[in-house]
């Protein structure tokens, strides 16, 4: 059996920072992902790449900002969709040229066309969809009708349709991820698993034994605790399978999510236009959408018990776009190899060195936003989608006031004008290599995500 690690990526959609037992819900119950939590490191101060699903989920597996990966909106769902460039090597193609057995088990939303989907970026196996949200049991993508396109099922076995109606898509996700785990093992090579949730994506469902957990919690609060339990049981039933399997203690795993929690209307199911409150960021600002840090800052663990110790808090800022660096580097690959806009975080949770002292950058639409670090900078921000900013600049300082309540902009005016030219020079670049090289080939856009 080789020595090198495994890797397990749990990635969940619109789980807002508060909606975590470990980070800080006494209203929901989250003891798998919170075991983990106690036995890795607890991130804190975590972002995603970006406050949508699509860009964020292409920084995760290229190691780039969106715009450098060319996935910089929500991405289409039907069928002829094109998405993540072939051109930009992921984690799993990286990750298979090391000798890796590479499997997605879940939702996909960086491509639906063929040539777009996982199995043309590295990954050997595939199951789920590749849209940005289906319903849970039809596993019926809806959501094309304003631009045309009609309903569509969207279930794929290594890119064989499959219908499955009935089958709750969580459970059903860690049914096939343990699967491949059993035949990963057995092979003897190291494996990289990415299982990306649709929950607790709209449409909200769950199985009537998750909501009878959480009896006593408003309606809308409650069916968001019932798909995070359903979530917490898949994650606890692949944990318990690699401990079974004898790798858990060889295995790195991260838990994260996409973006924000989503206020978006479409989540009642009743034809109410009133923002939705069942998921939280917590004492944050902002929500999907919003480069404030409820849009950004999401929950993330990493566990590895052969080398990260347990019981970690860690506070410095990092995002998932650290994960290509620090997985490759962990499996005996040079990053260096790669255009990576990420940084490895080995050294950060193994031995507590130092964490990567760099500037981080977001941009939305007509937002841009910049941490350097206590200082957070957002240019044109917007706390909902779709809403007039309120402040052309805002600056805050995250360490005493981390819902960014307090512009501090009069207050530092030198600093604010160096943040906001170098934010603007960093957007300025992307803008022009979109033009130049991800522009011609129209990376779709304006589906529901």
């Amino acid at each position: 059996m080789t020595t090198r690690p495994n890797f397990v990526i749990f990635l969940t959609d619109d789980q807002g920072y508060g909606d975590l037992g470990c980070m800080g819900a006494s209203d929901l119950r989250t003891p798998n992902i919170d075991r983990l939590a106690l036995d890795g490191a607890r991130f804190t101060q975590w972002y995603s790449n970006s406050p949508v699903c699509s860009p964020s989920r292409a920084a995760l597996l290229t190691g780039r900002y969106p715009g450098n990966a060319g996935v910089r909106s929500i991405l289409a769902g039907h069928r002829t969709a094109t998405g993540l460039p072939a051109t930009v090597p992921s984690l799993a193609s990286v990750l298979k040229d090391l000798g890796y057995q590479t499997a997605c088990i879940g939702k996909w939303h960086l491509g639906v066309a063929e040539g777009s989907r996982p199995g043309d970026h590295g990954f050997d196996e595939w199951f789920g969809f590749l849209a940005g949200c289906v319903d849970y049991y039809s596993h019926i993508f809806y959501w094309g009708q304003g631009s045309g396109h009609a309903p569509v099922h969207d279930l794929w076995d290594n890119n064989r349709e499959v219908f499955l109606n009935g089958r709750y898509l969580t459970s059903l996700i860690a049914e096939r991820a343990v699967a491949f785990l059993q035949r990963a093992v057995a092979s003897g090579e190291p494996f990289l698993l990415y299982v990306p949730f649709n929950a607790p994506h709209y449409p909200l469902h769950a199985p009537r034994r998750y909501l009878d957990r959480f009896r006593s919690l408003p309606p809308e609060r409650r069916i968001m605790a019932a798909m995070l339990s359903a979530v917490d049981d898949a994650v606890g039933t692949v944990i318990r399978e690699l401990e079974r399997l004898g790798v858990l203690d060889s295995t790195c795993v991260l838990y994260t999510s996409d973006n924000g929690p989503s206020r978006e209307v479409r989540n009642w199911l009743d034809g109410r236009e009133e923002p939705y409150r069942g998921g939280t960021a917590g004492r944050l600002r902002g929500e999907k959408f919003s480069l404030f840090e409820g849009g950004i800052r999401v929950p993330a663990v990493m566990s590895w018990p052969a080398r990260i110790p347990g019981g970690q808090e860690v506070h410095e800022a990092a995002a998932s776009f650290d994960i290509v660096p620090t997985f490759v580097r962990a499996a005996g690959g040079d990053p260096e190899r790669y255009e990576l806009d990420g940084e490895d975080l080995l050294p950060l949770v193994t031995s507590g060195g130092l964490a990567p002292q760099r500037d981080i950058f977001w941009e939305m639409g007509v937002q841009t936003a910049m941490r350097r670090g206590r200082w957070k900078l957002v240019l044109r921000g917007q706390e909902v989608e779709g809403a007039t900013p309120q402040q052309d600049v805002w600056l805050s300082d995250l360490d005493v006031d981390g819902g960014e309540r307090y512009n501090r902009a009069a207050d530092f005016p030198e600093l604010t004008e160096e943040l906001r030219a170098t934010a603007l020079s960093w957007r300025a670049r992307i803008e022009e290599r979109w033009r130049q090289e991800w522009l011609p080939e129209s990376r779709g856009s304006t589906a529901l995500g």
